[in-house]
């Protein structure tokens, strides 16, 4: 049986589990080593049994502690090129890490493939993961882009379940406090998704087959979890959709329970 977990999961800082019986991952580690040390202890998972950390791009919410946490229990890095390259230019490999280019057909991890799809976002050479699990379960973890793209598309449909991006109301961050340019960046093909964004790739995801839908990355100044939640629930329903039925929608925050699928 799969277990997966939002562990943390806002602009603040990022981390996710995916495990099963011989081990687990970690998808990005955004807070600190003891934070997600805690986490893991707080839902039975053993540190020490992460066999690797797949970083989606180098953005201090997404990368923060991972230093210390890879170098704490030896576990293998994973990321694109250009991923690599942005956390050696900010000083993450200060400590030995054993860090990897993650190729293209992704790599076996822990009992399970873990399989890489470009994203567009404001980065070096961002990517999302598909996970393969032993007991052929697909799960993806999209989140950090301005628009879904035909390789996000292709790699995440059918999976039976998605993190999903759902970052920002348009509306509260046009009228919110952020200066203009960052507004911009935000808004941008290659900055986040926004909650109708979000709500109309759920649509497409749940008519293809995915059952669990679980909204992350949200804005803490731009966004509310129940407007992001009830954005994408009236879009599935409006197409038909029962939520309970024909899928389940949660939304991700700090702290949040395991999923056992």
């Amino acid at each position: 049986m799969a277990k997966f977990c939002s562990i943390y999961s806002s602009s603040s800082g990022n981390c996710t589990y995916v495990g099963c019986s011989s081990g687990g991952i970690l998808i990005d580690v955004g807070v600190s080593a003891k934070k997600v040390e805690s986490a893991l202890n707080g839902m039975g998972v053993d540190p020490s049994s992460i066999k690797g950390i797949f970083i989606t791009h180098e953005h201090s919410d997404h990368i923060n502690g991972v230093r210390v946490f890879a170098s704490r229990y030896n576990i293998n890095v994973y990321a694109t090129k250009g991923t690599l390259d942005g956390m050696y230019e900010y000083g993450v490999f200060q400590k030995p890490i054993n860090a990897y280019i993650i190729p293209e057909k992704g790599v076996e991890c822990a009992g399970m493939r873990v399989i890489p799809f470009s994203t567009p976002h404001d980065s070096y050479e961002s990517c999302g993961y598909k996970v393969i699990t032993s007991e052929g379960k697909k799960i993806a973890v999209a989140t950090d882009m301005g628009t879904i793209t035909e390789c996000v598309a292709d790699a995440v449909t059918g999976c039976d379940l998605v993190l999903l991006e759902s970052n920002h109301d348009v509306n509260m961050l046009r009228m919110g406090g952020y200066p203009y340019f960052l507004k911009e960046r935000i808004l941008s093909d290659s900055g986040h998704l926004s909650n109708e964004l979000c709500a109309g790739f759920a649509k497409h995801l749940v008519r293809n087959g995915t059952s669990r839908l679980i909204l992350g990355h949200l804005s803490k100044e731009n966004n509310i979890p129940s407007l992001a939640y009830e954005t994408t629930k009236a879009a599935l329903t409006e197409s038909g959709f029962t939520e309970g039925k024909d899928y389940e929608l949660t939304v991700a925050g700090d702290l949040n329970a395991p999923v056992s699928f």
